[in-house]
This record gives structure tokens, C-alpha cells and sequence, in this order.
């Protein structure tokens, strides 16, 4: 169990919830990180006392340092204030919810502590997967994933004597803001209707890519990587209430699942908390006032990124790092109002096109490929 914490990505959504979390179980903080909130790190920081806090952006942390003046927090900076922040010896627990691949390199350096990782930064594994888990192995480092998805698998695996007794992993999608939509329709939808997820408050990137389904097509990378899962024994049914987070199919066709509300809290602190439970601030689920649970096959033609993914999937190597950046790079754009909906879908296909994938890759390597894509998907 969780003590002393960072919490990489402190005043994103996430990294808010993590807080309250911390602070309903007792648990303090080592450090917080942030990009550039300087007025809600601030909050947080007097909140909490962190030895360190970190901002990505160096005229923030300026400002931060101004605000901190009358304390003896230290302001730290920039990619080295991160690293620092996921490598602090007081730390027993990091949690990576920074979004994008940045939350790659203080993982690893995390990792290397042998820290508890609590992963909420999906680029990780998605992009280096196979790297991160070896060094994980390696270091002695616990990777407890805090997407409600895979902590429901991670929940449902709890009973598994054998790893060799599970058949299926079964993720669940909301399916979005789309679900039934035809690709002519998804073309002509506009930025705000793509924010308005049905089930959950996520913050903006992460809403789209619920509405492309690519973000489920992310989750199935991690699953593969984090459970050791080939891609043939992962599936995916849209479950439009969020209320069957993910399930695990066993060998005797015995299906294991965790059921709960659609509240983050509850993953955040099964990812603190364990092999333990104790009481949190996670809502509870009443059986008797949930709607009828429904399960439906995704339309990959309408929703081609979640096609795309699951092909870069078997591709393996840097075809999801390449997958990930050029995905990055479109929904910065669409957020921006610089291209419509469905060009989501088409630069990241033109990226995986064009930039090559190289098998069993470097970090160096990996970054490279990210790089790449970017690029392609800002042309």
C-alpha cells in the first residue's frame, strides 16, 4: 500500500482526483508536477506541502516560484523537473497522468527506482510497451494501471491461479458521443458535439479520442502489453452505460468482471491501495437504479481509427509509437479547429504509411518514429 506519492500531471483531471483520493487514505505527497497551472499548483502545493514541485513550462514555474516564496517547496523545471520529480527517494508510489508521450521518460526513470508505478498515461505503454515492462521486470517495479478498464481486468485477474487459465480479455467502450453513426454522418460533426462524452468528464484530447474509438484502440495496445496478451485473445464490445468496466474470460468460459460507477477515484486508489481496500470517495453502484446493461460489436468502418490501431497492434515495433504521435498530432489539430472530424483518421493512416516501422526498437528509435508521425500529421 501507498504512503508518500508523486503525482505526475497534479492539476489535470486525473491528477485532482488522485489528490482527493490521497488525501481520503492518509497518504502524503513527495511531489506534484504540472505543465503550466500555476495558480491551481499553488493551491495544490499549499495543500499538500510536496518537498518538490514541478513545472513543465519554464515561465510558469517562474511564476510558481513567486507564488511559493514564502515556502520551502523548491520549483523545479522543464523535462529534468519531471524526471526528478518520478525519481524522489521519499516516493513509495508514482502516478504518471501526464498526457502524451512526455510521461515516457519519468516512467522509465521511476521504474528504475523500483517504484510502484500507477499508470494513467496510456502513451507509455502504448508507445514503448515492450521496453517499459522489460525494465519493470528488470528494477522490481510494480506497474498497477489506473484506466478503469484495464483496473477492472487487472481486479478480475486477482483470482487467477494461472495465467494460462484466461482466454479472452473483453474491454468495454461507451462507444462515445457517435455510437450508431454512419461514417457520412461523422463527417459533418462539429468540436463541441466530439466533447460531450455520454458517461464520463475526461479531459479534451481523451474525449476525442473516446469519440474516434481510438482511445479503446490504445487500450488494446496496453492490454497487450501489460497482460502479455496476444492480440487475437483481446476483444472489444461497446457498453454503452460504463457500468461493466472490462471482464476476463477463463478457460472453462467463466466470465470474471468488475462492475462500478463512472468514477476514476475507485481505480486511482485500487492502484494506491494495493493488494489492500480500504473506504474511499468513490461513488457506490446501486444495482436496483441501473439501466438495463446492453453489448454491441463496434462498427469499425464508421470508426476507422480503431481499425487502425488494432493493425498497428500486429504490427508491432514502432508502428504504435507511430500510431500514437500522428494521433497526438491530428486531435491537437481538430481541437484546434484546423481540420474537420474524419481527417483524424486519414493522417494517421498517411503516417503509417509513409513513416517506416522498425522492429524491436530503442528509445531512440521510438522517439524517433514519434517525431515522424508528428510531422506527417502537421503537413
Amino acid at each position: 500500500m501507498s504512503r508518500c506519492v508523486s503525482v505526475l500531471g497534479s492539476t489535470g483531471s486525473i491528477g485532482r482526483q488522485s489528490l482527493e483520493v490521497m488525501a481520503a487514505c492518509g497518504m502524503t505527497a513527495a511531489a506534484l508536477t504540472a505543465n503550466r497551472d500555476a495558480a491551481r499548483m499553488e493551491e495544490q502545493v499549499r495543500a499538500f506541502r510536496p518537498k518538490l514541485a514541478a513545472m513543465m513550462d519554464p515561465a510558469a514555474a517562474a511564476e510558481l516560484r513567486l507564488r511559493l516564496a514564502d515556502t520551502p517547496v523548491r520549483v523545479a523545471e522543464g523535462m529534468e523537473g519531471l524526471m526528478e520529480a518520478a525519481s524522489l527517494p521519499e516516493a513509495d508510489t508514482v502516478i504518471t497522468a501526464v498526457m502524451g508521450i512526455v510521461g515516457l521518460r519519468p516512467t522509465l526513470a521511476a521504474i528504475r527506482q523500483g517504484k510502484r508505478i500507477a499508470l494513467a498515461n496510456k502513451e507509455t505503454l502504448v508507445c514503448a510497451g515492450e521496453l517499459v515492462m522489460e525494465e519493470a521486470a528488470r528494477w522490481g517495479a510494480e506497474i498497477i494501471p489506473v484506466d478503469s478498464e484495464h483496473s477492472a481486468i487487472f481486479q478480475s485477474l486477482q483470482g487467477c491461479r494461472d495465467r494460462g487459465e484466461v482466454k479472452r480479455l473483453i474491454l468495454t467502450a461507451s462507444g462515445g458521443p457517435f455510437f450508431g453513426y454512419t461514417r457520412e454522418q461523422l463527417a459533418h460533426v462539429t468540436l463541441s458535439q466530439a466533447l460531450k462524452h455520454p458517461n464520463w468528464s475526461m479531459g479534451a484530447k481523451i474525449t476525442i479520442d473516446s469519440a474516434t474509438l481510438m482511445n479503446k484502440g490504445l487500450e488494446f495496445i496496453e492490454a497487450m502489453r501489460l497482460y502479455h496478451m496476444p492480440p487475437e485473445t483481446i476483444s472489444i464490445v461497446i457498453h454503452r452505460e460504463s457500468i461493466v468496466h472490462s471482464l476476463v474470460e477463463y478457460c472453462d468460459n467463466a466470465m470474471i468482471a468488475q462492475l462500478g460507477t463512472a468514477d476514476m477515484r475507485l481505480p486511482i486508489q485500487y492502484a494506491l491501495t494495493w493488494p489492500e481496500r480500504t473506504a474511499g470517495p468513490a461513488r457506490a453502484l446501486d444495482l436496483l437504479s441501473c439501466p438495463p446493461l446492453t453489448f454491441a460489436q463496434p462498427d469499425y468502418g464508421a470508426f476507422p481509427c480503431l481499425s487502425l490501431a488494432l493493425s498497428a497492434a500486429r504490427t508491432g515495433g514502432t508502428a504504435t509509437a507511430i500510431l500514437n504521435g500522428a494521433n497526438e498530432a491530428a486531435v491537437a489539430r481538430f481541437l484546434a479547429e484546423e481540420i474537420p472530424f474524419g481527417r483524424i483518421a486519414e493522417l494517421v493512416e498517411r503516417a503509417l504509411e509513409q513513416v517506416p516501422a522498425v522492429p524491436s526498437p530503442t528509445l531512440e528509435d521510438i522517439l524517433a518514429a514519434d517525431e515522424a508521425a508528428r510531422a506527417v500529421a502537421m503537413k
